[in-house]
């Protein structure tokens, strides 16, 4: 795991290795200065001798500045190393959930994903900065300090051997204790994460309901969660510093009264001021830099969790990928399901579709109906291959969908999904979402995405800049699909026109606004096959019938799919497909299911029986 997540350092290993570097520089300069102050003082001041003095003192200086500029560029480059590792983490995962399919997604909560890409490498980030910078330093120091130490008196030096093993063993029994504490609190962020999203997200029915005291409530008990964690993992790691302190003047201490006997018994022969002087500079630096590494380990130990949580999406393999000669060309719009069975979970034992047998030939106009939950839009799901199917196959164009390019075959297979969603910006770069991808032919003569080199090096998926001549005719073609959607009808209305701003989601446009332009986006690629998945439940009638009507009109030769809750929305269609509990339970014409199909005609009765359908000349939804 580790080995993998340190694999995304790349362009930074340059700056890793020169952190550590300079920490040592800085390291050395420290150690040697007290060596320094004991000349200074036993051969310059005690004899009077002012050369000496000044001599050791500007080399004294010279250490400081060369440490002082070792920490300088230490910190410089941990700093440019963990933001870049950062960086190509979030950049590594984000890439990686784009290649997910559906049932990966499933795998994740949103909020469980937000987390990975901001707090989690947040931690890591700030795990990988101190280990640069101090599990270098510490090690180095606590080493160096030792041996200097030694070499001055080795009876004295007894004294930081026993203060080490004492301190080592508390902060150690510390430390494990605070780990247990720290990996409980970062899944609660989760939590907390979700509790934001879905308030934002549903702020107007939040509003509607009066239930602001309520939401208000989840998030305090999310947050007083994570609170309560890392308020105890904080009060185990406070030890720390009383720990510190004593042994600390502890050791102080004891080393004055044990030098100053020696000092005085001796007459400086076993042990000079300047050697006590040093002793006491290196006892502070190895007690110090001892509790730092055990601020080190408890970092790493709280950026553990956080190291999983991003190994598990980096590690996700997509279930839907491209075979290895993947068909770039889709012949036609015909679409077969050959003993079609598939469930979400593969493990599972119950199949949402069960033996699916249907052939709908190209430039067919197929409607699809069937009770909530009998599996409509999972049907059309395996079309475009959002989902693989268990057992059986699909086959688009005469070919199992698995043969093509995943791209390319969704670049001919547009859905409409159910849940319609606008992106911020105007509703031409909306619209401009359904553009395809222009492709070029590589060096073996195979179809491929048009790309560039970007500026950091990277192969990124690119459109070739336009001219004007291109842009004009791609608004037309906006325009077009527009009125083919019967969108043009509101959008002509708005000040701005095409160029009116569409708030995140939608959220300034009608439920029928936002339907009949995300039809229009489907419609920009001019696809084989048409996939609307109740796409048209909030507009009127009127309305549902002009699109159905331009669409036979204009788009003949495309497959159409209309999957809706009303029988008007596709009576006339060439064959409708009646599901029921994951099942084809008819197909046929309107006439021929009404005479043989027992569900589609209680459907009908019901919505006709009555006084019709209420909105037949209202509006959008």
């Amino acid at each position: 795991m580790i080995k993998r997540l340190l694999s995304y350092v790349r362009e930074y290993k340059a700056a890793s290795i020169a952190t550590p570097f300079f920490m040592v520089v800085e390291v050395i300069m420290e150690m040697v200065v007290p060596l320094m102050m004991a000349s200074l003082v036993d051969q310059g001041i005690d004899k009077g001798d002012m050369n000496h003095i000044l001599m050791i003192g500007g080399f004294m200086v010279i250490a400081a500045v060369i440490g002082l500029f070792g920490g300088i560029l230490g910190g410089k480059y941990a700093a440019k190393a963990s933001t870049g590792f950062a960086k190509n983490l979030r950049k590594g995962m984000f890439d990686r959930i784009q290649t997910f399919s559906f049932s990966n997604i499933d795998k994740f909560s949103t909020a469980g994903l937000v987390t990975r890409l901001t707090t989690d490498v947040t931690n890591v980030q700030n795990a990988y900065q101190m280990i640069l910078r101090m599990c270098m330093r510490a090690p180095a120091t606590l080493i160096i300090a030792m041996v200097m130490s030694f070499t001055i008196n080795v009876k004295i030096s007894l004294i930081f051997l026993a203060a080490i093993i004492v301190l080592a063993c508390i902060l150690a029994l510390i430390m494990l204790k605070a780990m247990k504490a720290f990996e409980q609190a970062f899944p609660k962020y989760d939590d907390l994460n979700a509790s934001v999203q879905e308030n934002v997200s549903a702020i107007r029915v939040v509003k509607a309901y009066v239930r602001e005291d309520h939401e208000i409530s989840k998030f305090k008990k999310a947050s007083n969660n994570i609170y309560k964690i890392f308020s105890h993992a904080e009060k185990i790691t406070t030890f720390n510093g009383p720990v510190m302190n004593l042994t600390v003047y502890t050791c102080i201490l004891l080393i004055s009264w044990i030098g100053a006997k020696m000092i005085v018994s001796s007459h400086e022969t076993e042990l000079t001021t300047g050697n006590l002087i040093s002793l006491l500079s290196y006892n502070m630096s190895i007690l110090m830099n001892l509790m730092m590494l055990s601020m080190i380990f408890i970092m790493i130990t709280m950026s553990m969790a956080s190291f999983k949580r991003i190994n598990e999406v980096l590690t996700e393999e997509p279930d839907i990928r491209n075979p290895e000669k993947p068909v770039w060309e889709v012949a036609d719009g015909s679409i077969e399901f050959d003993h079609v069975n598939f469930r979400y979970k593969k493990d599972g034992n119950e199949n949402v579709l069960s033996d699916i047998n249907l052939k709908i030939k190209a430039g067919e106009t197929i409607g699809i109906i069937g009770s909530t939950g009998s599996a409509k839009s999972t049907l059309v799901n395996l079309i475009s291959r959002l989902y693989d199917v268990n057992d059986g196959s699909v086959k688009v164009g005469g070919r199992d969908v698995r043969e093509y390019d995943i791209e390319a075959l969704r670049d001919e297979v547009s859905v409409v999904l159910q849940k319609n969603v606008l992106f911020s910006g105007t509703i031409i770069e909306n619209l401009r979402w359904g553009l395809r991808k222009k492709r070029v032919k590589d060096e073996n003569g195979n179809l491929v995405i048009a790309r560039m080199t970007g500026t950091d090096g990277s192969m990124a998926n690119t459109e070739p800049e336009e001219t004007e001549e291109e842009r004009k005719a791609i608004e037309a073609e906006c325009i077009r699909a527009c009125k083919l959607a019967c969108a043009d009808e509101f959008i002509e209305k708005m000040p701005d026109g095409y160029n009116t701003h569409i708030e995140q989601g939608g959220a300034n446009v009608s439920g029928g606004q936002k339907q009949r332009l995300c039809i229009a986006r489907a419609l920009m690629k001019k696809p084989k096959i048409l996939i609307l998945d109740d796409s048209t439940s909030a507009v009127d009638t009127a309305t549902d019938a002009k699109i159905r009507k331009a669409f036979a009109e204009e788009i003949p030769g495309t497959t159409k799919l209309i999957i809706a809750q009303r029988i008007a929305s596709v009576k006339d269609a060439d064959r409708i497909i009646v599901m029921d509990d994951g099942k084809v339970n008819g197909f046929g014409t309107h006439d021929e299911l009404m005479a043989s199909n027992d569900i589609y005609r209680d459907v009908y009765e019901s919505q006709t029986g009555g006084s019709g359908d209420f909105d037949e000349a209202g509006g959008d939804r």
